[in-house]
C-alpha cells in the first residue's frame, strides 16, 4: 500500500507558486480565505492529492484540485501540481 503524501497547505501553495510567498499564504488562511474541502483551513492543514481548494482574493475566488504533492518543484512543473476547476 503507498502512503498518502501530505503537506501544510501554507507552504503547498508556496511550493505550487499559487502564492508567491509561504508568510502570504499563513495570512490567507490565519484570515479565512482558504477552505479546503468545504471548510475554512488553517495554515498548518495537511493537504493532499485529490482535496479541493478555494482561495478567495479581493476580485474573485480560485478553486483548485490538488493532483500532486512535491517537497519541491521547478517553476516551469509548479502548474503540474494542480488543476484549476470552474
Amino acid at each position: 500500500m503507498t502512503q498518502q503524501v501530505s503537506m501544510r497547505i501554507d507552504k503547498f501553495l508556496k511550493v505550487s507558486r499559487i502564492l508567491k510567498r509561504r508568510t502570504v499564504a499563513q495570512e490567507a488562511c490565519a484570515g479565512g480565505k482558504v477552505c479546503v474541502n468545504g471548510r475554512e483551513a488553517k495554515p498548518s492543514h495537511q493537504v493532499k492529492e485529490g482535496d479541493i481548494v478555494e482561495i478567495t482574493y479581493a476580485t474573485g475566488v480560485l478553486k483548485f484540485k490538488v493532483l500532486a504533492v512535491k517537497q519541491t518543484t521547478k517553476k516551469d512543473e509548479a502548474a503540474g501540481l494542480y488543476e484549476i476547476l470552474e
